[in-house]
């Protein structure tokens, strides 16, 4: 495995550490690292990881988080990550909660994977590599001085802010988790060099409530944010109209240096915390279009991370196998490999998925579909009315 940057010029780099797995809050918690396990295994089966595309990453420095992140609260983590800590002395950060409870080692833990999403931006900015992938980074809940939504320390904010003071760069972020991508998005309210877009289930409904059409940036920042809250149930085509609709303008108006894509899969209609009802379609199309606009606008450079995804058997190794395949420019097979399907059907409480793509009959058609499509439509002509630099 490399360390480090120093190796030739290449396409597309993976970065990845085994102790990306120590990131977990207990054993019954929905953000569960064996999807890290079961994705990296199923990626491997496909021959789609040569010892080329890794890099191992270094712990973000105490330097690299307080871009981000108070110091008062980082030395809260800190100590909340000793053994002996209590639960019940830091609920005033957000930690110690029943969404964020502490663990042994948070901090550590914490660190390598905001270390893992600035080396791929390093990477990427550099010009070492035109893509890179963290899949174990997305942790974009995470605010200044409050741990928020199983999200610590914000890896996504912790690598733009890496990208603008070295290189000055104009950054677009995408933000497809179904749950709205608030802790990056106030990061850089202000900043007008700093695209958020998110689009996500409305937060009438889901955690964290936020992302209304109305919080467009502060400031110099006006207009700088931009919210697509999208109707519960909607399903494929309505969600990438949305994305296409939003995307391809607004990107091109940007002109941004570099593309970061949160890639959080539980827009899927298996997934038990939200109420969106896409299929695996979605998590071929979406990296296809970020993809060829990273090409159209900014040379190819394009980092993505992880995010949500609570459906750990069913749909994040297909979805995230699909992400890297497409930075890898990699063609997939119709069905998953029944070696893989194999080792893990014996663990799963659920029949297992053979094809990467959804079956199209798999689900029945929700009802309302023409009232939701439409209630998108209106959402995104006003999302992109309201963003000054379109016009």
């Amino acid at each position: 495995m490399s360390q480090g940057i120093e190796t030739p010029t290449g396409k597309s780099a993976f970065v990845f550490s085994e102790d990306f797995t120590r990131y977990k809050f207990a054993e019954d918690h929905p953000f569960n690292p064996k999807r890290l396990v079961m994705t990296l295994e199923l990626i491997k089966q496909l021959g789609l990881l040569e010892e080329q595309h890794l890099f191992q990453p270094a712990p973000a420095t105490d330097e690299d988080l307080l871009r981000v992140h108070d110091s008062r609260y980082l030395d809260a983590v800190k100590r909340a990550s000793l053994p002996t800590a209590d639960p019940d002395h830091f609920a005033a950060w957000g930690l110690g909660t029943e969404d964020t409870p502490i663990f042994p080692g948070m901090h550590d833990a914490s660190s390598l994977i905001c270390g893992g999403t600035k080396l791929a931006a390093e990477l990427v900015m550099s010009g070492q590599y035109q893509h890179a992938l963290n899949m174990a980074g997305g942790l974009h809940h995470a605010h200044r001085a409050q741990a928020s939504g199983f999200c610590v320390y914000n890896d996504i904010a912790v690598a733009i802010a890496h990208v603008r003071e070295k290189y000055d760069a104009r950054v677009v972020y995408i933000d497809t988790d179904a749950h709205h991508g608030d802790g990056v998005q106030w990061l850089f309210y202000e900043d007008p060099n700093v695209l958020t877009i998110s689009f996500h289930e409305t937060g009438k409904y889901l955690y964290p409530g936020t992302g209304e059409l109305t919080e467009r940036g502060e400031g110099r920042g006006y207009g700088y944010s931009l919210n697509v809250p999208l109707e519960a149930f909607t399903e494929d085509d309505s969600w990438m109209q949305a994305v296409r609709d939003v995307l391809v303008p607004v990107l091109n108006a940007f002109q941004p240096d570099l593309i970061l894509h949160q890639n959080g899969c539980d827009a899927h209609r298996f997934d038990p915390l939200t109420h969106l009802a896409a299929t695996t379609r979605i998590y071929r199309d979406m990296p296809k279009l970020t993809h060829q606009l990273a090409h159209e606008l900014c040379e190819g450079r394009w980092v993505g991370v992880g995010g949500g995804g609570y459906d750990i058997w069913r749909v994040v190794p297909r979805a995230w196998t699909m992400l890297w395949a497409e930075i890898l420019d990699a063609e997939l097979p119709e069905k998953v490999p029944t070696d893989w399907l194999e080792r893990w059907q014996v663990q799963a409480p659920f029949e297992l998925p053979t094809t990467f793509l959804d079956p199209v009959d798999l689900f029945a058609p929700i009802p309302r579909r023409t009232e939701i499509t439409e209630k998108n439509e209106i959402t995104v002509r006003r999302a992109l009315n309201g963003t000054p630099f379109l016009f």
